[in-house]
């Protein structure tokens, strides 16, 4: 294990993880570009309707009329009324608003998915671990046993069975460092490591680590919390927001098009008179101005602003299933983490210690020649159990606390260590 941390960057801290997995994870930085997108949409949003320019040219060249010709130039501007330019803007500016919360609850998700890679890491770091030290027990209690038995002072079988105990603990570290191993390959996965900077190691799992995040709140103060600062809740809040503002739209786009225009026309004719009279050439200038208005008799967005009222339901429904959600979510996470803590204050004060405390008393007693090796040996794997149990306890609490802080929508840049 140290062999391959040593060939490796560690990462110590679940904060660097996070703050690694921002910076690198191509679908949370493709996510990030759809605030440009909303941006621009708000800007076209605001831009008003282009004119048109028209020009005529007519002319009696092709018709025997060569001296009767016509030109015409108008301009037309489209008129939007009822409010729809600022409406739209209210749109664009309500779904930017919503995309802005997404993003928020999509770096929320990538947080948790990569501090339960990280916990999943502790875990198996620390059973390799403790493992790894009780083989060493193991194997110093094997050559004392070892002496013993070439002076006649204990049973071969002693030996024979403190080698079978010896075996299977390798094999048990054996299966620990492969757990260890996919859970680090799964960390840098989540953190779109690169193959230079992978992460070899992550820092102690303690009791203190579970208890460092500890929050200070009531269940029901929780609840509020994240009621109030879940991105998500947000986003359906938004989205809820953005169908009315869609709605106002739909309304505002049943007004009548309206298109004003301005028109300058020049025409010359020519009066055809007897010969040898000369004919008469007339020329005329005429500016005209005019309003285009479309009659609403068939068409007045009926459908778009019935679909825009179903709009306005999904997001209400949308928003009700989410705070649903989060009170459950929430909820959950806190009676976790209060179990957890209760389990590993027992295991702190009452296993762990009397445990370690047995095997210490067992092994210098059998040392003495007053115990056997399957004492030991029992007592041993009782503590490994413990431990084991430990572990579990901890990173109960630990994955708990990420989870109510995910829950609750807290910053989770800290991880466990301040969540």
């Amino acid at each position: 294990m140290a062999s391959a941390i040593a060939r490796a960057q560690t990462v110590t801290s679940a904060e660097e993880a996070v703050k690694r997995a921002l910076q690198a994870n191509p679908e949370f930085q493709a996510a990030r570009l759809d605030l440009d997108r909303g941006r621009a949409r708000l800007r076209q949003a605001g831009l008003r309707p282009n004119p048109s320019l028209d020009l005529e040219h007519a002319t009696g060249r092709w018709t025997g009329s060569p001296e009767e010709r016509d030109l015409s130039v108008g301009v037309a501007l489209p008129l939007e009324l009822g409010g729809t330019r600022g409406r739209r803007i209210d749109l664009a500016q309500a779904e930017l608003a919503a995309l802005e919360a997404e993003v928020a609850d999509r770096e929320r998700r990538l947080t948790l998915e990569v501090l339960g890679a990280y916990a999943e890491a502790l875990a198996s770091q620390r059973e390799l671990q403790i493992t790894a030290e009780m083989e060493d027990l193991d194997a110093q209690t094997m050559r004392v046993t070892q002496t013993r038995v070439e002076q006649h002072d204990a049973a071969p079988l002693e030996l024979s069975l403190l080698s079978v105990e010896v075996e299977r603990l390798r094999a048990r570290r054996m299966l620990a460092e492969g757990r260890w191993s996919a859970a680090l390959i799964a960390l840098n996965k989540a953190i779109s490591a690169s193959r230079e900077e992978p992460v070899a190691a992550v820092e102690p799992l303690t009791a203190q680590s579970v208890a460092a995040g500890q929050r200070v709140m009531t269940l029901a103060a929780a609840i509020d919390a994240a009621l109030l600062s879940r991105p998500d809740l947000r986003m359906a809040r938004l989205n809820e927001r953005a169908a009315e503002a869609g709605f106002q739209l739909a309304r505002a786009q049943a007004f009548p098009g309206v298109t004003a225009s301005l028109k300058y026309t020049s025409s010359r004719t020519s009066n055809e008179l007897p010969k040898p009279l000369v004919p008469v050439v007339q020329q005329d200038k005429v500016l005209t101005f005019g309003v285009s208005i479309g009659l609403p008799f068939f068409n007045t967005n009926q459908g778009g602003r019935a679909e825009a009222l179903v709009a306005i339901r999904q997001a209400q429904l949308r928003r009700e299933s989410s705070e649903q959600l989060v009170r459950a979510e929430v909820t959950s996470a806190f009676r976790r983490v209060e179990a957890a803590r209760a389990a590993v204050a027992v295991f702190e004060h009452g296993i762990i210690d009397r445990s370690t405390d047995n095997v210490r008393v067992v092994r210098a007693a059998y040392d003495l020649g007053e115990f056997r090796i399957t004492d030991l040996i029992t007592e041993q794997r009782r503590l490994l159990e413990s431990q084991r149990d430990y572990t579990e306890a901890l990173i109960e609490g630990y994955r708990a606390m990420i989870d109510l802080n995910a829950a609750v929508g807290a910053p989770l840049a800290g991880g466990a260590s301040q969540p």
